[in-house]
Order: structure tokens, then C-alpha cells, then sequence
């Protein structure tokens, strides 16, 4: 896990090309999205789904060709219909093997939206988590969660 840095035009492809030399096929992005009270954006899977009755942060595969940060913002927009005003910081990553069987590695970003209205599209409920609600995630989400509390203060 890398510490939370600025996102800036040189730290995008440093962290490609990191996950290319680790052998990562697949490139996911995911968003800590806030709302006025500070907590945070999470999505449910259904249960019949890859990873199904997980929450998790909004996220969503990279498409060829296609930036880490404009992924960033398609995927919200798809998953919550909100659109990104602002991607604050990098908070780090974690590799994980995919439905399909490939390596992958999920980049996340704090991001700014318009507003905190949700529309889902792909999951079955939504929670504006505080602290507490934070803790149904995976481990591997509890820590990106720990390094944006440990960024915001």
C-alpha cells in the first residue's frame, strides 16, 4: 500500500507501469466518495454476483486506452450516476484475482461529487457508511479506508 499522494500527471503512469512489472493483467479503479457528514459511499453485491453480499467502494475496470482517472470518473458515474468534480488523492491499491481469473490491481482515489444523490445500476442497495458500517468491508478496502481517515485529518 502506497501512502496518500496528490494526484498529478507523473504519478498515473508510475503506477501502471508498477503493476505491469508485478505481473497485473487487469486495472480496476475505486472512489471514497463523502458526503457533507463525512461518511463514506458504499455499495452493495448482489448475492449471485462475483464477490456477491460484499459492500464495497463504487469501482470498475479500466478500459484499453482509457486513463486511471477518467476511469475513475466513468465508473462512478455508471455504478451511482454522480459525476466526479474533484480526485483529491491517491490512496493506495490491492491486487486480487478476478471472476475471469486474472491477476488484477484496484487503484483508489478520494474523489469529490456534485452531489450525494445515488442511482444504482449494477448493485443492489447503497449506504452512506459512518465508522461503524465502514467495517462490513473487506480488509483489503478497511485499509484504503485507513489511509483516506489517516489523509483527512
Amino acid at each position: 500500500m502506497i501512502a496518500p499522494a496528490p494526484v498529478d500527471a507523473a504519478l498515473l503512469p508510475a503506477l501502471t507501469a508498477a503493476a505491469d512489472a508485478d505481473g497485473i493483467t487487469k486495472y480496476v479503479v475505486g472512489a471514497v466518495i463523502t458526503d457533507h457528514a463525512g461518511r463514506v459511499l458504499l455499495l452493495h453485491r448482489p448475492e449471485d454476483d462475483f464477490l456477491g453480499d460484499l459492500w464495497e467502494l463504487p469501482s470498475g475496470g479500466v478500459e484499453p486506452g482509457e486513463t486511471l482517472t477518467a476511469a475513475l470518473r466513468r465508473e462512478v458515474a455508471e455504478e451511482t450516476g454522480q459525476t466526479v468534480t474533484s480526485i483529491r488523492s491517491y490512496l493506495g491499491h490491492f491486487d486480487y484475482t478476478s471472476g475471469s481469473g486474472r491477476l488484477t490491481r484496484q487503484f483508489n482515489f478520494a474523489a469529490a461529487t456534485a452531489s450525494s444523490e445515488v442511482r444504482l445500476t449494477e448493485h443492489d442497495a447503497y449506504e452512506w457508511a459512518d465508522t461503524t458500517g465502514q467495517h462490513r468491508t473487506s480488509e483489503a478496502v478497511q485499509r484504503v479506508l485507513a489511509a483516506w481517515h489517516q489523509h483527512a485529518i
